[in-house]
């Protein structure tokens, strides 16, 4: 019966993960272009360097000084207008669209001496604006305020050329570390216009892509006391060579990398590379997997839980059997919400 289950959740899994019909096999490019901006390649100029030697340069420099490599100068223009919530990002693209932050605000009604909090929620890469509105509706519900973003390259901030949020993660290997940096640049910026606002306690929700950037984010930043963990995995490298929803990615890569040196490419990216310093800002974290997934392989999850062990990092852990895509659907997605809002309810 369980085998039965198994290849009907992974039938399934494959049925939605292909409804899709849009993906583009991108071709593979170093992406020097894009590290113009970063902290380490100002302080390491490229003199004479292959473009695989120069990013393995910058991805050690990044990580022996990750606080520099994701530090920014903090945004000037917040701008609420009804329940959207603006900024100009701290990281400049050539694309004018995403160098705006948007963020769609769900105000908690405040109980007199209760103390603020608020969560931001990561979407998981190509998602719509409206999604995730729900579980953010269910937080204020509960007391919580949540600030939904968009991630970069998504929705709101999608240059017209793009049907999909291709320039998140592809073939390009700069431009994936430029924006995952944006990223958890992006997050923490709102967590600066949330303690502006009055808000004591502030916390992450990241769902697949958006767990990667929240794990980052949270690895730099004291104030993210509670963190979930929707979709948890290792390496950038691994995820995207092995996942399902990302083959067309891999089609553009095998051709000139593997998936070792890939890995040593997006080092400065992988949650892997910052557990020791996760670990001593002892936080509070909610990994969440499922059994059946084929887009965040549980092998790899299950190694996220051991670190997550040995670190002896403060995290409680839930194993639905689904998979990543039936995590979005009956009943799965309720259940989710369930065990997501009363973590944060218990522990923000």
């Amino acid at each position: 019966m369980k085998r039965l289950y198994g290849r009907w959740m992974h039938k399934r899994e494959n049925h939605l993960a292909f409804r899709a019909t849009n993906r583009v096999v991108r071709e593979f490019d170093w992406g020097l272009e894009w590290t113009s901006g970063w902290p380490c390649a100002q302080r390491f100029p490229r003199n004479g360097h292959d473009p695989e030697s120069y990013l393995r340069l910058l991805n050690q420099a990044g990580l022996d000084n990750s606080q520099e490599f994701f530090d920014y100068d903090k945004p000037r223009d917040f701008r609420l207008d009804g329940n959207l919530l603006r900024f100009t990002s701290a990281v400049h693209t050539p694309f004018p669209a995403n160098n705006v932050m948007h963020a769609q605000w769900f105000p908690a009604k405040q109980k007199p001496g209760a103390r603020r909090r608020a969560v931001i929620v990561l979407p998981h890469w190509n998602a719509s604006a409206g999604q995730h509105a729900a579980l953010c509706k269910g937080l204020a519900a509960l007391g919580i305020s949540a600030l939904r973003i968009s991630l970069p390259y998504h929705d709101y901030r999608m240059p017209a050329e793009l049907q999909r949020a291709d320039y998140a993660v592809s073939a390009n290997i700069g431009r994936t570390i430029d924006a995952t940096r944006q990223a958890v640049i992006d997050v923490r910026s709102a967590a600066d216009w949330l303690e502006a606002e009055g808000h004591e306690r502030i916390g992450l929700i990241g769902t697949s892509l958006g767990s990667c950037y929240a794990y980052l984010a949270s690895a730099h930043d004291d104030r993210f006391e509670t963190n979930v963990y929707n979709h948890c995995s290792t390496y950038f490298a691994d995820v995207v060579w092995i996942g399902l929803s990302t083959q067309h990615i891999r089609q553009g890569l095998e051709t000139q990398i593997d998936v070792e040196r890939l890995r040593e490419a997006w080092r400065v990216i992988s949650p892997p590379s910052y557990s020791e310093k996760y670990a001593a800002k002892k936080k509070k974290s909610l990994f969440i997997y499922t059994r059946y997934d084929t887009t965040f392989p549980p092998h790899l999850s299950e190694k996220v839980i051991e670190t997550a062990r040995a670190a002896k990092i403060d995290h409680n852990v839930v194993v639905l059997p689904c998979g990543h895509y039936t995590l979005g659907e009956w009943p799965w997605k309720f259940i989710d919400g369930y065990h997501i809002c009363s973590y944060l309810k218990r522990n923000l």
